[in-house]
This record gives C-alpha cells, sequence and structure tokens, in this order.
C-alpha cells in the first residue's frame, strides 16, 4: 500500500493515516467528531519527529550506533529539542541510548516489535478520551451513549497505530 523510498514517506504515512483515520470514525458515527478531532490534535509535531528519528534509527541499524546530530541535521530538527524526544523513547523501551564515544541510539527491539502506538504514546502520552460528557454534565441517555461511541473511536484509533509496525513502514507493506 505504502513505498517509503524516502526518510519523510513515514511522516507522511503519520499524517495519511490521521485523516483516513478521521474520515472513518466520522462515517461510524457523527458524535465522535469531537474525539477524533482531540485525537488527531493531540498528535504533535514531537510525535512526526520520533517516527521519523525511528525510521532512520531503524533504516541504519547496520551501523552501531546513531548520533543525535545525525538525525538532527537530516530532518533540520533542533538538536536540544531532538534530544527531548530521543530520551522520551528510551524511556518507553523504543530505543536504547549509549554514551560514550562510540554512544549514540539504536533500536531497543527489532522493528517488527515496535508499533506507531508506542512511539506516539512515548510523545504524547496514552490516546485517551478527554470527553466525559456524562461527569462534566448531567448523567443522561445521550452523554451516556456519547462517552461510549468515544471510548470506541479512541479504541479503533488504538488498534489502528497498534497494528502499524515499525518494520511494515520501513518494508512499504
Amino acid at each position: 500500500m505504502f513505498n517509503f523510498e524516502t526518510s519523510v514517506d513515514i511522516y507522511r504515512f503519520y499524517i495519511f493515516s490521521s485523516e483516513i483515520l478521521l474520515q472513518f470514525l466520522m462515517q461510524k458515527d457523527s458524535i465522535c467528531l469531537h474525539i477524533v478531532k482531540e485525537i488527531m490534535m493531540k498528535m504533535s509535531r514531537s510525535t512526526g519527529y520520533a517516527l521519523l528519528a525511528a525510521d532512520y534509527i531503524a533504516r541504519h541499524k547496520d551501523q552501531k550506533a546513531i548520533l543525535s546530530q545525525d538525525i538532527s541535521r537530516e530532518y533540520d530538527i533542533p538538536l536540544e529539542y531532538l534530544l527531548k524526544i530521543l530520551q522520551q523513547l528510551v524511556r518507553a523501551n523504543v530505543l536504547r541510548s549509549k554514551r560514550g564515544p562510540r554512544g549514540g541510539f539504536f533500536l531497543a527491539k527489532p522493528p517488527q516489535r515496535i508499533t506507531m502506538l508506542q512511539i506516539i504514546e512515548a510523545v504524547d502520552g496514552p490516546i485517551v478520551s478527554q470527553l466525559d460528557l456524562a461527569e462534566q454534565t448531567r448523567k443522561t441517555k445521550f452523554t451516556i451513549r456519547a462517552d461510549k461511541i468515544c471510548e470506541k473511536a479512541v479504541a479503533q484509533a488504538r488498534s489502528v497505530f497498534q497494528k502499524a509496525k515499525l518494520s511494515s513502514m520501513l518494508d512499504g507493506k
């Protein structure tokens, strides 16, 4: 479906998958619109940079460790900003880091075991519904139904991103 010939293609996939998810969920139930917009808006530029960094490191996995400066230079990301993102990926066990003269970053596990969801949530936190209409207002059949639909939309979004493995994005499958 996707052919990732350039390093920027993974970021384009991220944007495309967000748009597809938005269209899919809007067709399912219009009440989901608020939560879907919330999910898409919550995904930050940092998440896009994290996806690009993971892609770069995975494509250069034959090297011992990847220098943050190389990623920064490749994508024109401010180094300090990138370092914070890379540390978030280390804490989430997506990447590992090594200090010293031969130090740098490398994947903590094979790319087929790293999901887009792990990368997104490492940077932006869990994808959850913030709507809680029934808690913010009176509990009515409508607010309870709206909350359940939004929870379902979040579960579907999580599922889409959980199925997207770094390896399949690298292979263009």
